[in-house]
Parts: C-alpha cells; structure tokens; sequence
C-alpha cells in the first residue's frame, strides 16, 4: 500500500491486489462492500496519519475510487472541517469501487491545466513521490500557454516506463486530458505560446520546486 499527500487536506492510497492478499481480505468481498465499513479502511487512515499526517478525526471525508483491469486500487481521500453543530460524518461520492479502465499503450497525449499554479502542484506532486526517472517517460514533453489555459503535451511515450500508470492516474488529479493525438499539437504551435520547448516536467521540478 502506498500513501501519497497531494495537499494539507488531499491524500492518494494506492492497494494492489496483493495488499489484499496479504491482509487475507477476500477480492469480491472488498468490491461489493462501502470501502468506509470495512476494516481496511480504518487501516488506511492510520497509516496515513502515521505516515503523511493526514489527521482525520472530525473531518468530514469525500472518497473517491478506481480500479484499473491489472488489479490496482486507488483512493481519493479529501478531509474538509466540520460543522460546529453537526457530529463526524464519512460523505461517500462513490459507492463502493468504480471500476475506471485507462489506455496507456498511446505514445501520445496532451493534459490541460486552468492556470499554472495547478502545473506548479502537478510538478510538487512530483517531486515528492514514488514516481521515478520522470526524463524517462517521454522522449520529449513541452508546455504551452494558448488561450489562457496551459497544454502539457507528451511526444513519444515510453509504454515500457515502469510508473506509467502510476503517473497518468497522479496527473488526471491536476489536469485533464484534451487529446490522444497531435492534431491540436500542430495549433498549439502555431498559436500558442511556447513556455518549455522540451523537458517541460523536469524543469517544472527544477525551477519551482527548489528547497
């Protein structure tokens, strides 16, 4: 089981079916069932406390949750204050498991940030996680500013990088895919403004994420 902080309220728990195994938690038990009424879940947030400080007790929680056809398991977990008058309640936007398949065998893609604080917390995201080698993942990636939105586009995608899925599942937490192909790439340079031409990411980390 990984844990990952995404914000001071906002964290990611990642489960691979062989963390389930090793908890002796059955499979179609653990998909038929509210994630929030099993042991599991208790679990999750106090490791989470452990690990990354992520304090709950009193906070409402908003969980949010896909599985990929390969078996992994990954959760949303948002606190927000409580009210002053109500007692501490679990909001469940999702019931259960929602099963969420992606395409990562393209070796092309384009993300779309509203502005570029949610890069520079994409790129923070980064540096601090599990996600290595991120110079490997793509043979070239550029940002680009084009209407007041900000394009990060992925040329040459290595399908063999090891946290290939673990990084489209992170980024979709910041930004939106807009594209598979390079169609929109093509007026992206035409008419937009080239903010890195290559090594977008890396150089996100390097400039604005600096300690």
């Amino acid at each position: 089981m990984k844990i990952e902080k995404l914000t001071d309220n906002k964290i990611r728990i990642i489960i691979s079916t062989e963390d389930l195994k090793e908890k002796n938690i059955d499979l179609h038990t653990f998909m038929a069932e509210a994630i929030e009424s099993q042991t599991i879940f208790l679990e999750m947030l106090n490791q989470a406390e452990k690990e990354v400080g992520f304090v709950t007790k009193g906070c409402k929680l908003l969980i949010e949750a896909f599985s990929s056809m390969d078996g992994i398991f990954v959760f949303t977990i948002t606190k927000y204050a409580p009210d002053v008058e109500s007692s501490p309640t679990i909001k469940k936007k999702l019931v259960g498991v929602r099963r969420k398949t992606s395409n990562f065998s393209r070796a092309f893609a384009i993300y779309s940030f509203l502005d570029i604080e949610e890069f520079f917390k994409f790129c923070e995201f980064l540096s601090s996680s599990s996600i290595s080698n991120i110079s490997k993942l793509a043979k070239k990636v550029s940002l680009y500013l084009y209407k007041n939105t900000y394009y990060l586009v992925f040329n040459d995608i290595n399908t063999e990088y090891p946290d290939l899925k673990h990084f489209f599942s992170s980024i979709s937490e910041f930004g939106k895919i807009v594209s598979g192909n390079n169609v929109f790439e093509r007026k992206l340079i035409e008419h937009g403004t080239i903010i890195f031409k290559k090594n977008a990411l890396s150089n996100g980390i390097k400039y604005f994420c600096a300690k």
